[in-house]
């Protein structure tokens, strides 16, 4: 019986796609190029050490993966409910009071703004964590920096605490991105626990992909076309369907179909190193003001399995596409944000992303089509916002519209 549908993509967003019309009843194909599931969530195993492919977080306030996903199999280790920032030679803690009493003065304290700036961050926060996200996706649109200095946010605070933070998050530093999605951001982060799977992010879509049948999942598969039947593989091997869901990244989603547009792509660059020891001592991100590096945190004081032999795993980015070549003016930072001798570390590994994030400037909107045409469909978090909630949710939306039109040719 040929396949109903054929979702080409086994990331976040093909896999939340092929689940949800499984479960539908659907019979469903899908297709990868890569030896294994996760697209941009994949986990390493480098002696014995975890290394997420580029560093990503899981949140657990994410509505769509809390839908979708066993959030307790994972066993999310959390990391420190705020973080510390590094500049000029000091490091300022900023910690959420209602999640770490003990650093309640920690923000209030900090060099980092003045009173007046932390009472404004203050009634952000607030105003994120109380308003329905309804509200903050239909609120007026600017650019992030734009929408700062709406908020009262001086330009120190800006270049102290945002910019640096959300270049790590939306990897970016001119703070272009949607004002929209800021807040949703914003809300996010206030509101969940931020950390990683005990196992690594690979967990993720192996869940996913666990609820699928077996054989459901192709891999090491290009793609070459998507014809009238169905696809093509690199092969040249045919594989009919009624329906086809192109859940790639956005180049190859581009070039498989014909007339999409493809976005603007931010890229990062993930070092890995082990210390002899942790150099914090505490699941704390740190953020480099300078921009010298974007941040770095000690995975293993959140997550101890990540590390194969008891020694620190240190994760550090930088917004770009990097080398090896890179790595000792990397660590050499590094040094000074720990205060500590990082010249016993071991290099474990360099992952750069060239298209690690669609960027998000305004006008910005939070859902794009994924219905092309009939029987043609493309999802991803490019189609939706720049987060594992976004790849999530324009699965699920393709998955629907799909069924949408299944039944429509069967009623």
């Amino acid at each position: 019986m040929p396949e109903t549908v054929v979702v080409v993509g086994a990331g976040l967003a093909g896999l939340a796609c092929a689940v949800r019309l499984y479960a539908a009843g659907v019979p469903v194909r899908v297709v990868e190029a890569e030896d294994e599931a996760g697209g941009r969530v994949r986990t390493d195993v480098v002696d014995g050490f975890r290394l997420d492919r580029g560093f990503q977080v899981f949140n657990t306030a994410y509505p769509e993966a809390r839908r979708v996903l066993d959030v307790g199999a994972l066993d999310v280790r959390p990391f420190s409910s705020g973080l510390i920032v590094f500049d000029a030679g000091r490091r300022e803690r900023i910690m959420l009071p209602w999640r770490h009493p003990g650093h309640a003065l920690s923000g209030v304290l900090a060099a980092v703004g003045s009173l007046r700036d932390k009472a404004a961050l203050a009634a952000l926060t607030a105003r994120d964590i109380a308003l329905p996200a309804s509200v903050l996706r239909g609120g007026a649109e600017r650019t992030t920096e734009e929408e700062l200095r709406h908020r009262g946010v001086s330009p120190e605070m800006v270049e102290k605490l945002f910019r640096p933070f959300l270049a790590g998050v939306v990897l970016e530093r001119e703070l272009e991105t949607s004002s929209r999605f800021f807040h949703l951001l914003w809300r996010s982060f206030a509101r969940g626990t931020i950390g990683l799977p005990a196992l690594g992010m690979g967990r993720i879509p192996a869940q996913l992909a666990g609820r699928l049948p077996d054989g459901a999942v192709l891999l090491g598969t290009p793609v070459a076309a998507v014809t009238g039947e169905g696809v093509e593989t690199a092969e040249g091997t045919g594989i009919p369907a009624r329906a086809v869901v192109v859940a790639t990244d956005p180049a190859t989603a581009a070039r498989l179909l014909p007339g999409l547009r493809e976005p603007e792509m931010r890229s990062v660059t993930t070092f890995y190193h082990a210390a002899p020891r942790s150099p914090l001592g505490e699941p704390t991100q740190v953020i480099d003001a300078e921009g010298q590096v974007t941040d770095t945190i000690v995975v293993s004081d959140a997550a101890p399995a990540y590390s194969g032999d008891g020694r620190a795993l240190v994760s550090t980015s930088v917004l770009g596409v990097l080398s090896a070549d890179d790595e000792p003016r990397v660590r050499a930072r590094l040094a000074e944000v720990y205060a500590a001798d990082t010249s016993s570390w071991e290099h474990l590994a360099t992952y750069p992303v060239r298209a690690a994030l669609p960027a998000m400037p305004p006008p910005f909107p939070l859902r794009r089509p994924v219905r092309l045409a009939p029987g043609r469909y493309v999802c991803g978090d490019h189609r939706d916002t720049g987060s594992i909630q976004g790849a999530l949710v324009s699965g699920r939306r393709a998955a629907d519209a799909v069924l949408a039109d299944l039944t429509g040719l069967t009623a």
